[in-house]
């Protein structure tokens, strides 16, 4: 017997998200929306309609939106359109189609385009990462939840490297 494949599409940027409706409406492509503009009563009503309906192919979400929560083992594509620097954000959102019950493989795939600002957070999510493995006190996971002037800097292409001093700024 084949199961439809089902996709959940994940972009940090609702715009991103209203400019990929164009291309998957002129395929013709059945899908979902589901982000924080909407009403709770809209939101669950788009859960619903992705989990059960037969024709639901794609279901399109706010990664702020659909981090936690949800439960769309029905998925067995995940595709993260634009990478968030905290890379435990994009995992929950990832987990909502690994979830107890899923029957399938999940295949996550991540849209990057080289010698980009997604290529440097990228190597930040792997430096925080690093760093959770690392961390063993408070006061480490506290510095892991915010970017700092470094990274900021990194992220700007100001700096190298996350770790340099910013030429001009005083660091602690």
């Amino acid at each position: 017997m084949l199961t439809k494949t089902q996709t959940i599409i994940f972009s940090q940027f609702t715009s991103l998200l209203d400019l990929l409706e164009v291309p998957i409406d002129r395929a013709g492509i059945p899908y979902e929306r589901y982000d924080g503009s909407m009403s709770a009563s809209h939101r669950g009503e788009a859960i619903t309609r992705f989990k059960t309906s037969r024709h639901s192919k794609v279901m399109l979400i706010s990664l702020k939106a659909g981090n936690a929560g949800l439960n769309l083992t029905v998925a067995s594509q995940v595709i993260i359109l634009d990478p968030f620097w905290n890379p435990f954000i994009e995992e929950q959102a990832i987990d909502r189609a690994h979830r107890i019950g899923q029957q399938r493989n999940v295949h996550v795939h991540r849209i990057l385009v080289e010698g980009t600002v997604e290529d440097r957070i990228i190597q930040l999510q792997e430096k925080k990462r690093e760093m959770i493995n690392t961390a063993l006190d408070e006061n480490e996971a506290r510095k892991i939840a915010r970017l700092g002037v470094r990274e900021l800097a990194y992220l700007f292409g100001v700096t190298r490297d996350p770790s340099q001093n910013v030429p001009g700024v005083q660091m602690d």
